[in-house]
């Protein structure tokens, strides 16, 4: 090839490398715009807000919601980078949306609360990306999202990213993943493995196949820890009632299933537990166990306007169970 050549060949390459260079200019420049960074510090608002969040969950005050929510918001538009704060903010959304019942009256518009939680947990996930419980919090509320608009592939979409986060932290998201489906239908076959979620979450705390006709996990209570990922097992700090919340939540699942008497047992493992005479919840469970045959019914099909006698996680403690002292 001639000199000549060569040089109309590289023009012509230089041209449509111009071309195409303006034709895709805006993903060019989204992609060559810097990634989100974590901030490591909070501000003086942040720490306030976050105090707030604290004392509110565990005191389980629900009606001083929407101003722990004015305060996570506004530390956070001073601070987009503040993964704590961010995902202290998602938290609140889902608390507010979730413990519904409490409201005499719900608006359609409880859903947006939902809406807000994925986006916030969107950005705890872009901020704290090794934290698999956002990234299960996060599946969450994509699927319930789904749900709202409809969206089979956000639902899929959601149902791979949560079985992912259950990968990267099974003591943990197994129950996440257990109680979101817990709402479904008995009949639909999501929920069958809903359940089967709650007896792998309770093999992979007791490293051991816990009996399914039994459910003892009796011979297990001298491993409670606080430290690394058995962690999600037991009480903390973050959850003071979290292991007796985990058993009213299965117990419930089973009685939806219509299987009473492994409820029961498995209702009687929260005793078990060290606080739960401290537990605020504990007269629910004990009138669970006597109550099973006849919740199988309510549980299938609850009452309008009931509080109390309904699954978990449509009830006035689906979020204050675990977490309120």
């Amino acid at each position: 090839m001639k000199p000549k050549a060569y040089v109309l060949v590289a023009l012509v390459v230089v041209a449509i490398a111009i071309a195409v260079g303006w034709w895709q200019r805006a993903a060019i420049a989204v992609w060559l715009a810097p990634a989100k960074a974590a901030s490591n510090a909070q501000s003086e608002a942040g720490k306030r807000a976050n105090d707030k969040f604290w004392a509110v969950l565990h005191g389980g005050r629900y009606d001083e919601l929407p101003a722990v929510i004015e305060a996570l918001t506004g530390a956070y538009l001073e601070n987009p980078r503040d993964a704590e704060t961010a995902a202290h903010l998602a938290f609140s959304h889902i608390w507010f949306a979730n413990e519904r019942a409490r409201l005499d009256q719900p608006s359609a518009r409880i859903t947006e609360h939902f809406l807000l939680a994925r986006r916030y947990f969107a950005e705890a996930v872009r901020l704290s990306p090794a934290d698999e419980r956002f990234k299960g919090f996060l599946a969450t509320m994509e699927l319930v999202e789904a749900k709202i608009h409809g969206d089979e592939k956000l639902l899929r979409r959601g149902y791979f990213d949560l079985m992912a986060a259950v990968d990267g932290w099974p003591e943990f998201n197994l129950f996440t993943a257990g109680y979101v489906f817990s709402g479904l239908p008995y009949t639909d076959p999501l929920y069958a493995q809903a359940v089967a979620y709650q007896w792998r979450n309770l093999d992979a705390c007791a490293d051991d196949k816990i009996d399914r006709r039994t459910a003892d996990i009796a011979k297990f209570m001298g491993r409670e820890t606080t430290m690394g990922r058995k962690r999600a097992c037991w009480n903390s700090t973050i959850a003071p009632h979290n292991f007796e919340g985990f058993f009213l939540n299965m117990g419930d699942m089973l009685v939806k299933q219509g299987d009473v008497e492994t409820a029961r047992r498995v209702y009687a493992n929260a005793r078990l537990s060290r606080t739960y005479s401290q537990w605020p919840y504990r007269r629910v469970l004990e009138e669970r166990i006597a109550q099973a045959e006849e919740n199988v019914a309510l549980f299938r099909n609850p009452k309008d306007g009931e509080k109390i006698r309904i699954p978990m996680i449509h009830s006035v403690f689906a979020c204050m169970g675990c977490h309120q002292q």
